[in-house]
Order: C-alpha cells, then structure tokens, then sequence
C-alpha cells in the first residue's frame, strides 16, 4: 500500500481500518496526524526528505531562503554555501538531492496531495539578532537549550550546532565542552548567560 512518503496521503481511514489489529479509532487517528503534517512549516518537510547531512536546524535555514520549495531545485552550490552554517560538503550534498529526477518528482507528488511548499517568512528587517550565528554548549541555569534556541530564532538569529568561522557568538554554560575550546581558538566572541539574556531583553 506505501511505496514511499507520498503514498501515506492517498491512504482512507476505512482502508486503514481494514488492515489486522487496526481499529476505526486509530485508523482517524492516522488520518488526522496526517492532515496535520500537511501543513506543517517548510522546514519540516526538508528535514523529513532525509538529505545527507541536513538536519532540523539546516532545513530552517533553508526554508528561510526560497519562497518554495522549487527554488532549491536549481540553487547552485555557491548560494547554498552563502547559508549560514552551510559549508561545500553540506551545499554538495543538497545539490546531490535535488539534482535527481526521482526525488524531484516525490516532491511534486507529495504537494499534489497538499503538503505544504511555500518558504517559511525571514525575520523582519529589524530583528535585532537578524543574521547573528549562535552556539550553545553546557547547561544554562535560567533556561533550558531548546528555551534559548527560540529566544535567539525570535529574534532574527540562527542557533548552529558546531563552530564555525561564520560563528558570530558561542554562549557558555556550565560545564562547555569541546566548542568552546574551538571558539578560542577561532576567536569567536565567547558570552556567558547573564550577557545573553541582556542581549536577547
């Protein structure tokens, strides 16, 4: 019956409930968990194409980039490496992806049942982190990572998950690790938390 991705929305709660040990309840449920993912935000769904080396943090950049998901399928390298956070091993394999006629396809299949395509807006021009690279490593005492991460996002940053030249600030909780031994070295600009909550307000 499922083939690949796109076939999950052509599945019908009664042909769900016809299958052994599936009942009417869950096979709505299925059905209702997948309406949901159909308009999911653009970043879910690249994240989910399962692209070597593109996890949930690069498909928000991504999605951030195009006004559809099309736009990707002709980005040439250099523009993808413009990215923050995206350097050539990451733009070689997104080029990868979207070079293949197959995956292409499964795209167009996947927004013909109505998974939604269309970019995800960039923060306002005047954001006050708009274009900042963040990095959190160790514990933060006031707030939790995934706390901090949308306190940056809010605010027009982006939170990577390594070091990197293009890192604007790595902010240092207890017991940091590796990443703020690279960010020494790089000269990255180190803040602790009580100078990123004055920065975030």
């Amino acid at each position: 019956m499922v083939r690949d991705v796109a076939d999950l929305f052509d599945l019908t709660a009664d042909t769900l409930a016809g299958l052994e040990r599936m009942g009417e309840k869950s096979a709505r449920n299925i059905i209702t968990a997948l309406d949901k993912a159909k308009v999911n935000p653009l970043d879910k769904l690249i994240n989910g194409l399962g692209i070597r080396m593109v996890g949930a943090q690069t498909a928000r950049l991504l999605a951030q980039e195009v006004g559809d998901i099309a736009d990707l399928y002709a980005m040439n390298a250099e523009t993808l490496e413009g990215i923050a956070s995206i350097g050539p091993r990451v733009a070689e394999s997104i080029r990868m992806y979207f070079d293949r006629k197959e995956n292409r396809g499964l795209i167009e299949r996947l927004r013909g049942v109505g998974v939604k395509c269309a970019g995800t807006p960039r923060p306002r021009e005047t954001a006050p982190l708009r274009g900042k690279i963040f990095v959190l490593t160790g514990a933060l005492s006031g707030l939790s990572r995934e706390e901090a991460r949308a306190l940056i996002e809010q605010r027009g940053g982006t939170v990577s998950s390594s070091v990197s030249k293009k890192t604007d600030y790595v902010v240092a909780g207890s017991e940091a690790g590796s990443k703020l031994d690279k960010a020494r070295l790089l000269g990255v600009t180190v803040i602790d938390e009580k100078e990123f909550m004055e920065m975030v307000g």
